[in-house]
């Protein structure tokens, strides 16, 4: 079965991880996988053409629409006959579904699936485009043969939306136990590159620069964490580093001590960075099935998430929920894990370790989709 991927682009994210690792996973027996990125792709693009998977890009401009763009996807579809479409994000959504139409005006074309990754969008802090696109998808959502999510909140919140899909399924994010992993020698590695001491706290937060992350509530709540450890505060994520002046005047007026603050910027070690902390947190105002939850869970490590999309029901009893936007909660929150003793948090971590294994392993997700395409 051949199955053409349309994602919006490679850059380091949630969407693009996922999809790396569910072309990476498939029986390459049973599915051909291709994948096309909007824009020139990025650090993920590069993995999955290390992983044998073939990359295409349109070269459009991020926000600027190209038809140019739509017709070459016109004729790759065309030229390479999928079996299946399979768009990531709602760009990709409306590109890849008009792209499949005007390639087989009178039908017996490829099938179209959608998969929706996000469950709340403050579209006010989004380009206008963005919107006009989301309206335009809730518009057209009876069109795909099939959409797919990652969380129920996403199913319930793009219904309310106007979304009327001839099959709505649900198949939750999958995370990879072998890489993500409790790692005792990264843990000390990374804590001297940080210069921070082996029993000094660690709370960390891998997360890309955007205001549905809402860095600045976790940086409230960071000046008010109570702690009798020395603590230290780890940011890691595109447009995390010093060069953010948003994030900049954040930190000067919350009155956090510089000294314990470490700006990471995006890292291609995350698996080393999470085995390093004690405690990982989601301050997010929207979500869907957030994936550095899960794959700080996999390295033994407890969350502290906002109840936005399937948050809580991924961390279960092995993390605290807290409601979004809310700096107090979080450092009460916070405050409460940071006075455990260091056993009690490992204990807790191996518990969250435990529940990716048994119920959101890599393995099940990509066994999922794989009955869902078969089908």
């Amino acid at each position: 079965m051949k199955i053409l991927h349309v994602i919006t682009g490679l850059d380091v994210g949630g969407a693009e991880t996922m999809l790396y690792r569910l072309c990476s996973g498939m029986n390459p027996n049973r599915f051909e996988s291709r994948v096309v990125s909007l824009i020139p792709p990025g650090p993920v693009g590069e993995q999955l053409s290390g992983a044998g998977i073939e990359v295409d890009s349109l070269d459009m401009r991020r926000g600027v629409p190209s038809p140019a763009g739509l017709f070459k996807l016109v004729r790759l579809i065309r030229s390479w006959r999928p079996d299946l479409i399979q768009t990531w994000l709602y760009h990709a959504d409306l590109a890849g579904l008009m792209a499949a139409k005007l390639a087989f005006p009178l039908g017996g074309g490829p099938k179209v699936a959608w998969n929706i990754r996000c469950s709340y969008m403050a579209l006010e802090e989004y380009r206008r485009l963005t919107g006009l696109t989301l309206r335009a998808c809730a518009a057209l959502s009876g069109l795909p043969d099939l959409i797919l999510t990652n969380s129920h909140d996403a199913k319930r919140f793009h219904q309310e939306l106007g979304y009327h899909p001839k099959r709505f399924e649900v198949v939750h994010n999958g995370f990879d136990i072998d890489r993500f992993k409790p790692d005792p020698a990264a843990r000390e590695e990374v804590r001297r590159e940080l210069s921070v001491d082996s029993d000094s706290l660690i709370i960390g937060q891998v997360a890309r620069f955007d205001p549905m992350k809402d860095h600045q509530t976790m940086i409230r709540a960071a000046a008010a964490v109570q702690s009798d450890r020395e603590t230290v505060f780890v940011f890691a994520g595109r447009g995390m580093d010093h060069d953010n002046l948003d994030l900049a005047t954040w930190l000067a007026e919350s009155g956090l001590d510089p000294a314990r603050v470490r700006l990471l910027g995006e890292r291609a070690d995350v698996p080393r960075l999470m085995a390093a902390m004690d405690i990982h947190v989601s301050s997010s105002l929207g979500e869907s099935f957030p994936g550095a939850v899960g794959e700080a869970m996999a390295c033994g490590v407890p969350n502290v998430v906002t109840d936005v999309g399937d948050a809580a029901l991924l961390a279960g009893e092995t993390g605290v929920t807290v409601p979004p936007g809310d700096p107090a909660a979080l450092a009460t929150a916070l405050s409460r894990l940071a006075a455990l003793e260091p056993g009690a948090l490992r204990t807790m971590g191996q518990a969250a370790r435990l529940r990716i294994a048994e119920r959101f392993s890599l393995s099940a997700m990509v066994e999922c989709y794989e009955r869902i395409y078969a089908a």
